[in-house]
Order: structure tokens, then sequence, then C-alpha cells
């Protein structure tokens, strides 16, 4: 889920980019450096913004999960960390 956020974010960047910092008309050419900044920071604001609501409705980046098994008499038997 995070790489396919992570990727419309650089591909809604890109195309800002392309159609508001990019002139190309008879009398001027080039890039607006100043419109391609205040592009990036919103994406990158915006990116930001999602990645906290993600990270704080999710419980964090990620989840540990302990399973203990052991003999009933106190004695670990085998013990199993995962990461999600």
């Amino acid at each position: 889920m995070a790489a396919g956020l992570v990727a419309s974010i650089i591909a809604f960047a890109v195309g800002a980019v392309l159609d508001f910092a990019l002139t190309a008309s008879s009398d001027q050419h080039g890039v607006d450096v100043h419109t391609v900044g205040i592009i990036l920071m919103m994406a990158g604001a915006v990116g930001a913004a999602l990645s906290i609501i993600g990270f704080l409705a999710g419980g964090g980046m990620f989840r540990r999960h302990r399973t203990v098994v052991d003999d009933g008499q106190g004695n670990v038997l085998r013990r199993e960390d995962t990461y999600s």
C-alpha cells in the first residue's frame, strides 16, 4: 500500500511540474524553478501528512507479534517474534 501511495504522489508531482513549470511558447521557454520547488514541497507535504495519518491509524509502522510456547512448567520451548 505504501509503495502505491509513494508512486502516485511522485506521478502527481511530475505531472504538476510538466503542466505548471514548463513553458513552451515562441517568446519564452524553459523551466520555472520556483514553481517546481513549490510543487515538490506541496507533494512532499501531502505525502508526509498521509504517512502520519497511516502511521497513527495503523498503530505504528511495524507491529510485533510474539508467540511463546512453554511446557506447562514455565520452561520456554519456542519463542517467535514476527513483524508485519
